[in-house]
């Protein structure tokens, strides 16, 4: 082999390499990036966040899809120990806030049922007793269904003409969906109903006029109403927070316990769907 020759294999052979190297470090630069991105959305509990594997290398893709699917079920997890976590804790109030109030109701019930105590001025202080205690039992009582909901009966579901016979329901709101008509989740309807009216419910009293259905991994529920400040959206699934005067503060948690039960989530979209400054996102088994 004549020195030209030799110069010139030596040659590509540093200009391959280093070409290689090259690659080999934008790379690993695009995978620390992605990876950081997962991190931080996941530290900052948005279990949405997902990335797209367009245009990736086959290795890259794959590592994405697993970081995307991590990511889904660390937020699963998350929300099943919630639900587990409030659960305990609403079943140890209610026992406790109901040992309380039933001997006080019953106390004050047989004292009503004295003839010497009628048109005395003890009586209207003991039925405001009665009354006050009996509302107060009643009003724990309907948060036991947080923690006593039944096993899920899965059927097929047609999204699209589910979300369309909630329609009649709520006929001051202007509906816009998007969902494929061909698209099927086997889920439990009547749940996934409940959940459903929740969100409506709460948009109307939000004073929205337009609900917007459209699916994207998921189903997002959409609407014009009032945006939900940073401070109410970190405690908005937490049960008995309400920031509405009459409001029971059950609806959201029992939705976002609804949804686990199921084997998905509820959560509100960091970023709302464009036009909307609200948007939930549901996510169901695969």
């Amino acid at each position: 082999m004549n020195t030209t020759l030799l110069l010139t294999v030596i040659g590509t052979a540093l200009l391959t390499g280093g070409l290689a190297a090259v690659c080999h470090y934008r790379l690993l630069r695009r995978l620390h990036l992605r990876v950081h991105l997962m991190r931080e959305a996941i530290h900052n509990r948005d279990f949405t966040f997902q990335l797209p594997v367009r245009g990736l290398f086959a290795s890259e893709r794959a590592l994405q899809r697993t970081l995307n699917e991590l990511s889904k079920e660390a937020g699963t997890l998350v929300a099943q120990n919630e639900v587990e976590s409030w659960q305990k804790l609403t079943r140890v109030l209610t026992h406790e806030i109901m040992n309380a109030t039933t001997p006080i109701v019953s106390i004050s019930q047989a004292y009503l049922q004295q003839p010497d105590l009628q048109g005395t001025p003890y009586e209207e202080g003991i039925r405001a007793i009665y009354e006050t205690s009996t509302g107060l039992s009643a009003f724990i009582d309907s948060y036991r269904k947080l923690t006593q909901l039944q096993e899920p009966l899965p059927g097929d579901v047609p999204l699209l003409p589910f979300i369309d016979s909630l329609k009649a329901l709520y006929p001051s709101l202007q509906w816009h969906t998007g969902v494929p008509a061909h698209l099927h989740l086997t889920t439990d309807p009547g749940m996934l109903r409940q959940v459903l009216m929740n969100l409506l419910k709460n948009a109307q009293e939000a004073g929205a006029t337009e609900v917007d259905f459209r699916w994207d991994n998921g189903l997002q529920v959409s609407n014009n109403g009032r945006p939900i400040p940073a401070e109410t959206a970190r405690e908005m699934f937490i049960p008995f927070f309400t920031t509405k005067r009459t409001g029971s503060g059950i609806g959201l948690s029992l939705s976002r316990q609804l949804m686990v039960t199921l084997g998905g989530q509820l959560a509100l979209a960091d970023t709302p769907v464009g036009g909307y400054p609200v948007t939930f996102v549901l996510t169901f088994p695969e």
